[in-house]
This record gives structure tokens, sequence and C-alpha cells, in this order.
């Protein structure tokens, strides 16, 4: 009969590598088993916190997964330890077996799957070290001649394991970032003029509306509407190509640009009215609608021909992170404390808010560092604005760089959504004074 020749040479290394009177010794079936218990135990602790509470619906199917792993090494452990002393249960090296090779796939996966996300060394190594005894660990029971019943049953429920892990993946990892143009709409609607009885002032009412069309929700970080007074001067005579240039250059000192224009003078805007218009650390459900109306009020005799309104709001998705009670921690004429890039900025005032963020996943809350959301709420002569930052505790006066502020917003889904400027002349208001 003719042996095939891979069974020779498989045969052939094994008493190469490891004598015969070695591979059944009582220290390696004690290393093996702190191996799988170093795997099953972990893995199913981390199972059960994302099967309880991950954000999303893959990781709580990721949470089912690392339980059924931990489960099979764990089984493993107790197959490997009567495989090696006492033989009593049918096919106890082939669950053995099976145990270490799940067991090495997972550590494997994770591995891969989350280096660049562990910031704690020690995890690393750790991670690395477990990750080269399981595949130790799996040559130890596979160099045992574990008999294996019906290989091609077996080889096809490793392959559906592993198909429902790589859906699993790219759902979490390709889906779910594709929706990062998703974030609430915003929109303003300026109602009309109101007088006051004594015909020396008016006020204007505006609706925000903020819409969510996505199919996730979003925490609201900060908001804030705005309203400026702008002067305009018509000119007697057509205006230079100079000056329009003059005009263009004036778009990097403020936040309106105004539009190049034959006639028009105009100067920059000054701010009439600002406030938040929505509860930070509040939510938007997918498909809710959060609406606020405000009032900004003028006298008759204003100076300003017309006005600008702005709104903005910066927003986290609810399958990103999780977002503990954003608090008012202080202000920066007081008690706030700013970092001096952020105060970099002149003749800008700032209110400041505070929250921790969670990780979406028990692995990455257990392997990163604390992370907290700062949003500075500010306010000038010239406008107003939010600036969301994400730092570890302690790192607020960091400078991060262009990526690095990418890559957090990315992860945590940060987003901002903007509208304005929405114009309203006051000349038809001023024509009843």
């Amino acid at each position: 009969m003719k042996v095939p020749l891979w069974s020779g040479v498989g045969s052939r290394l094994r008493e190469l590598l490891v004598p015969t009177s070695n591979r059944r010794s009582p220290a390696t079936v004690v290393l093996i088993l702190v191996v799988l218990l170093l795997t099953g135990l972990p893995l199913g602790w981390l199972g059960f916190e994302d099967l309880v509470d991950a954000l999303t619906y893959a990781g709580r199917i990721t949470g089912a997964i690392l339980i059924l792993v931990s489960f099979t090494t764990l089984v493993g452990a107790f197959a490997v330890w009567d495989h090696w002393f006492r033989n009593r249960i049918p096919y106890s090296g082939s669950v053995a077996l099976i145990g270490t090779v799940a067991a090495f796939l997972t550590n494997a996966a994770l591995l891969l799957m989350t280096f660049k996300d562990v910031e704690y060394t020690a995890y690393r190594v750790l991670w690395c070290l477990i990750t080269v005894g399981c595949a130790w660990a799996v040559f130890a029971v596979w160099r045992t001649s574990v008999e294996i019943p019906a290989p091609k049953r077996v080889a096809a429920a490793v392959i559906a394991t592993g198909l429902i892990a790589l859906a699993n993946f790219g759902y979490e990892r390709l889906y779910q970032p594709s929706q990062d143009g998703a974030r609430p709409l915003i929109t303003i609607t300026v109602g009309k003029p109101v007088l006051k009885q004594d015909r020396k002032a008016f006020a204007l009412p505006v609706d925000i509306r903020a819409e969510n069309r996505s199919n996730v929700g979003y925490y609201v970080l900060g908001t804030e509407f705005h309203a400026m007074g702008e002067r305009v001067r018509i000119s007697a005579t057509d205006r230079k190509r100079e000056q329009w240039r003059d005009d263009a250059e004036k778009w990097r000192t403020f936040q309106e640009n105004y539009p190049l224009s034959r006639r028009e003078i105009q100067q920059p805007g000054e701010l009439v009215a600002a406030k938040p218009w929505a509860p930070a650390g509040h939510w938007i459900e997918p498909g809710d609608t959060f609406v606020s109306q405000t009032v900004v009020q003028l006298p008759m005799d204003t100076a300003y021909d017309q006005l600008a309104f702005y709104a903005n709001g910066s927003f986290a998705r609810k399958d990103r992170l999780g977002l503990s009670r954003l608090q008012l921690t202080g202000y920066s004429w007081s008690d706030g404390k700013v970092p001096n890039w952020v105060k970099a900025t002149k003749d800008v005032d700032n209110v400041v808010y505070r929250g921790r963020v969670y990780e979406n996943n028990a692995i990455a809350a257990h392997t990163r560092d604390k992370r907290y959301v700062t949003v500075y709420w500010q306010f000038g002569v010239h406008g107003a604005d939010l600036l969301p930052i994400i730092r570890r505790n302690g790192e607020e006066n960091r400078i991060n760089s262009e990526s690095e502020d990418r890559a957090l917003e990315r992860r945590y889904g940060i987003v901002d959504s903007r509208q304005g400027p929405i114009e309203r002349t006051l000349w038809d208001v001023k024509d009843r004074h």
C-alpha cells in the first residue's frame, strides 16, 4: 500500500521536533491548560460585557461569538486533561484540538484587528504571548496523533464559523464606517417682524429645526445660534476691481463671506444675539426632529441694514461612543481651565462643557486610556462657534495634529452640521418707524 508523501513528512517532523516520550508529559498539559484558561475566561468575560452593553447589534453578535469561543476553549481545556491522563471521553483528543485551534484563531484575529487600538504596552505583550502560546498548544495537541472523526464535517464547521466572523467584521469595520456622511440636518426659518406697542423696537422670531434622517442616533455635544448685524452702504459709482480684491481678503478674517458687489459696501458683521438652541448631552434618535425657537430683538432706529442668522451643531454617533452627562465646568474669564492654544484666538470668550467618553466595545474599553470630550462654546464681537475636542484626561493642553484629530472624529463619529447665513433685510421694518 502506497503511503501519501505528506503523511510521512508529518510523522517525521513530529519525531524530529519532539521525542515521543515527551508528548504527554505533565508539564506540557499544565502549560496548555494555562494558555486555554487565559484565553477562555477573559474572552467569556469580554463577550458577556459586549452581549449586554455593546452599542450596536454587530457588537452584541461579537459578544455572542466570543462567549461561544470561550465555551469551546474551556471545554477544550477539560478535553486536554482527559486526553492526556484518562481517555474516558470519546474523541477527547479531537475536542482538545478544536478548542486549541479556536483559541488560536480568535486570539490571532483579535490581535490583527485591534493591535493598533491597544494603548497599554502590557496588553500588547500579553496578547502576543497568549497568541504564540495558543499556536504552540495546537501543535502540542496535534503531535499526539489525534484522530479526527468526520474531518469534512469539522472542516465545514470551522469554515462556517470563519465566514460568520468575517461577515460580522465586514459589517462593523466596513459598512458602519461608510455611514460617516450621515448627520442631522439643520434648518432656519425666520418669521415676520413683530413691532412693540410703542413702536420703538421690533422682534424677529426664528425657528431652528434639527432633523435626523439617518439610521443612527446622535448625541448633542453642543449647539449655537447667533445673529449678526450688518451695515450695507450703496456706492454712487461702480466699485473698482481693487476694492473687490480687498473684500475677498477679508474672507479669511471673519466668519461671514460677503459677496463681491459692484455697488454694495459691506462692513464686518457684529454679534447681535447668541445662544445654545439644544441642551448639551441631549440626543436625537433616528427619524426624530428637534425644534427650538428664539426671538431676536432690536430698536427701530438700529444702525444695521440687515441681519444674518447662523445655526451650528456638533454631534456624536450613538453607535460609536457612550457619553456621560455633559456638564458646564467653567468660563474662560473666571474659573474655566482653557488651554493656551484655545486662548490664542483673541477677543473670544469660552463657556466650557465636559463629559466622559466610553468606548463602544468591551475590548477597547479595557485596553484604551480614558478619554473626555470638552466642548468650548465660543463667542465674540464677530460671531460665535463651537469647538469640540477629545483628549485623554490631563492632556487638554496637548495640540493634536490634523490627522490625529481626524482619526478621533472618525472613531467616535463626530460630525458638524451648519446652516447659514440666512439673510433678512431690515429696510421694510425701518419704513414703519
